[in-house]
């Protein structure tokens, strides 16, 4: 089981947004640096870059030449995990100019994707909802706002411009441009 979902994973990571793989490692960082304030000492910036930087690591052919690069990037997932209270995996589908708006008590599954635009903020959870399907992950759209404290579960999809209140637990699709809050989450408005 292990040997597949790391298969999967090296699959995942390869068919990440070809919009953003159309960036080098070194503009993508940029466009994150300004999308969070030009304040590199951020650690929301610091996670991104770091996830930035372990999708990048991956693309290199040379087993050897990964390597060490692999070593790098664990050290740097730990540190920002540890230090600061964010799991961002590097299988993390991951679009543009994402900000991680403040820090502690933030996780994300391995198989989420985000997409361009979103922010996310302190003690959110995108995660899966049954153990018997620990590769379902939500999917959000473009300009998707999450409220401090949210928590989306499974194999759910949110639309793009959508905002999701503080503390709102997300246990069903959202539709676009549309506001959910609630436990469970309810949508109050839709435009």
């Amino acid at each position: 089981m292990r040997a597949q979902v790391e298969e999967s994973t090296e699959q995942n990571v390869l068919v990440h947004s070809s919009e953003t793989r159309k960036l080098s490692l070194w503009q993508q960082i940029q466009e994150d640096w300004q999308a969070h304030g030009c304040d590199w000492t951020k650690p929301g910036f610091r996670a991104v870059a770091v996830h930035r930087f372990g999708v990048w690591r991956m693309g290199v052919k040379s087993k050897l030449l990964r390597a060490p690069l692999s070593i790098l990037y664990r050290m740097l997932y730990r540190k920002v995990r540890n230090s600061y209270g964010i799991e961002l995996p590097y299988t993390v589908d991951l679009g543009r100019r994402v900000v991680i708006e403040h820090q502690s008590g933030i996780v994300i599954h391995g198989y989420s994707v985000i997409g361009d635009d979103c922010i996310i903020r302190q003690g959110v959870t995108l995660g899966n909802r049954y153990l018997e399907h620990p590769l379902e992950a939500p999917k959000l759209g473009k300009r998707v706002n999450v409220g401090a404290g949210a928590k989306i579960f499974g194999d759910i999809s949110i639309g793009d411009d959508v905002n999701i209140g503080a503390n709102a637990v997300v246990l069903t699709d959202i539709p676009a441009n549309s506001t959910a809050v609630g436990i469970p989450a309810k949508i109050i408005q839709k435009e």
